[in-house]
């Protein structure tokens, strides 16, 4: 692939990224509206080095990305998840970096509902933490295809109801 076509591609990837991001966030509000629950984006560590002006600054990171989503479900139960979306027939577990999988872990041992809310071509799934982090041992690699994502599918109805899964107590899927 040349350089102008890896740029593009990573454009198109990047605006998909945001585009399945916003499909989250309107769940989230709906959760809210519906008080069905209260999930948030997670800020990324980051701070404004200068202004340039004209809505253009230079940046640096703080310190590594937490997972994407944290909030609290009806009743009280805890929720941290990450999202991923891909363009490829395939989703590698190393997309979600150690220091998220140490996080997402940490909270899944306290008892939160956790996984990866991803996206393969249609197919929109919520893998729970354990089905996530033992792949290798479930599907025998360490990539998901859009056929496995199946089993965890949930709707798309305008948002991606990803809630619809996790429903079913995610923290004792073993």
């Amino acid at each position: 692939m040349n350089k102008y076509s890896q740029k593009e591609q990573n454009r198109s990837n990047n605006n998909l990224g945001h585009i399945f991001e916003r499909l989250i966030d309107q769940a989230c509000l709906y959760y809210r509206d519906s008080n069905v629950a209260r999930i948030e984006k997670t800020p990324e560590p980051f701070s404004v080095v200068e202004k340039l002006g004209k809505g253009m600054f230079r940046g640096r990171f703080l310190g590594h990305a937490q997972p994407d989503y944290k909030g609290t479900l009806s009743g009280g139960r805890a929720i941290a998840f990450e999202a991923k979306v891909t363009t490829t027939n395939r989703l590698k577990k190393s997309v979600v970096t150690d220091f998220q999988s140490a996080s997402l872990e940490h909270h899944y041992q306290l008892g939160a509902d956790v996984g990866v809310c991803c996206m393969i071509n249609k197919t929109a799934a919520f893998v729970p933490w354990t089905v996530w982090r033992g792949m290798k041992e479930k599907y025998g690699r360490q990539y998901l295809t859009e056929d496995d994502l199946q089993e965890f599918r949930v709707p798309t109805i305008g948002y991606i109801d990803f809630l619809k899964v996790s429903e079913v107590e995610t923290n004792d899927w073993e």
